[in-house]
């Protein structure tokens, strides 16, 4: 019989944590029934596997990255919004970091709830890159861009990889502003 109050979402919320903690590469289903006061065997009351738990981890780290950078740039636009996206992306993912690691995984073929998740994401970004005026490939690219500086940053400094004593926060601004020149290029605008 499943414990009382445990659910698969109060598993995958818990298991989120420990991956948080212990890095997502660590995490191990005897990790998560610890922490959810259950046996192992008790577990699979819950979730089929670490399978499970890993995909439920990745969707809550998308949702909750959608969440918090639809938040950061409610009512701003262009440059401003590209640096406070960035800022709320890089923030999660320095704080939460076994999340993050699962939010980047691309979701499985046929998985409607995971790409679903995805979309919105994607959705939520060129939103917040409305004023670059980008479309079709451009706007590909620069999503693409973001996403691959805002992640390497971030790895970078979670594992860190940032050692010498000049600020990340400074190097970042410059990343940003970068990115807002081409993106402005890209989009044939005028710098926003």
């Amino acid at each position: 019989m499943p414990r009382a109050g445990l659910t698969p979402e109060r598993v995958i919320a818990r298991a989120a944590e420990v991956a948080d903690e212990a890095g997502l590469e660590r995490l191990t289903l005897a990790a998560v029934a610890q922490r959810c006061g259950v046996s192992l065997p008790g577990l699979y009351k819950h979730v089929s596997g670490l399978d499970e738990v890993r995909r439920g981890i990745a969707i809550t780290g998308v949702r909750e990255l959608t969440a918090t950078g639809a938040a950061a740039a409610a009512g701003v636009s262009g440059r401003d919004a590209l640096h406070a996206i960035s800022a709320a992306y890089r923030a999660y993912a320095v704080a939460h970091p076994g999340r993050y690691a699962a939010s980047v995984i691309a979701p499985a073929p046929g998985d409607s709830e995971h790409l679903d998740a995805a979309t919105k994401a994607v959705v939520m970004i060129e939103a917040a890159l409305k004023g670059y005026r980008l479309e079709g490939e451009s706007l590909i690219h620069a999503i693409r861009m973001w996403r691959a500086a805002c992640h390497g940053v971030a790895t970078l400094e979670t594992a860190g990889g940032f050692g010498l004593p000049e600020s990340v926060d400074v190097t970042f601004g410059y990343l940003l502003d970068a990115l807002d020149a081409e993106f402005a290029r890209l989009g044939g605008s005028p710098q926003v």
